[in-house]
């Protein structure tokens, strides 16, 4: 089959950072009380809006996070940013070598996401096609940022392909009707993570972006 749009996720899909988000969250829940460490943020939250994420890290705290805790977060991830940032392997090549159009649909917000497209050098690849969990009133695993995408980018759901390393997005992308790879390239990946992606309705699990291209090229 071929695809008029590849929807990309931003952490984990395009930038190796879900390991680098995740420490600094662990540190930064443990510092205000609630000890957490790097499998744990993995395993909770990942694929999340932080608006999502709050109210259950609020109810594990037993009280309100503190207001600069996101401020915080990403003021630390972009200090390391610049040592601790990589591309998740092969991205910069496959998205270099697809005619399809393509955007960044993500739970992250756009400050972020910027940040690892311009260490990239793959800004200019995604100019003006950078969705995030801002513009929908429901985050992953809701469909809304994907159908959102799509409408904006003048795709039917039918004809995109969604590539997902998260659960929620994964969900999200079923929902949405689109076909879903899930991606296990990332450094952040542990055991047992692609039979989760296939549980949550993953049509294809690749561990590279070549198997992306074999897939899409089959």
């Amino acid at each position: 089959m071929t695809y008029d749009l590849i929807i990309f996720d931003y952490d984990g899909v395009v930038a190796d950072s879900e390991v680098l988000n995740s420490t600094v969250m662990a540190e930064q829940l443990t510092a205000i009380g609630l000890p957490t460490s790097l499998d744990d943020v993995l395993a909770a939250y990942t694929g999340k809006r932080w608006r999502d994420n709050r109210p259950v890290v609020e109810a594990a705290l037993g009280r309100p996070c503190p207001e600069d805790f996101h401020t915080t977060w990403f003021a630390t991830c972009r200090e390391r940013a610049p040592l601790q940032l990589q591309p998740v392997p092969g991205v910069i090549d496959f998205v270099a070598s697809r005619t399809e159009a393509r955007c960044i649909a993500s739970s992250s917000g756009p400050d972020w996401i910027g940040v690892g497209l311009d260490l990239f050098g793959l800004t200019d690849h995604f100019d003006g096609s950078v969705f995030t969990g801002l513009v929908v009133e429901r985050g992953k695993p809701h469909p809304d940022i994907f159908l959102h995408a799509a409408k904006t980018m003048g795709v039917d759901p039918s004809r995109v392909l969604v590539i997902e390393d998260s659960e929620a997005g994964v969900t999200a992308g079923v929902a949405a009707g689109m076909t879903v790879v899930g991606l296990t390239a990332g450094g952040h990946i542990r055991k047992g993570h692609a039979e989760r992606l296939t549980a949550r309705g993953a049509h294809h699990i690749a561990d590279s972006y070549e198997a992306v291209a074999a897939f899409m090229d089959r």
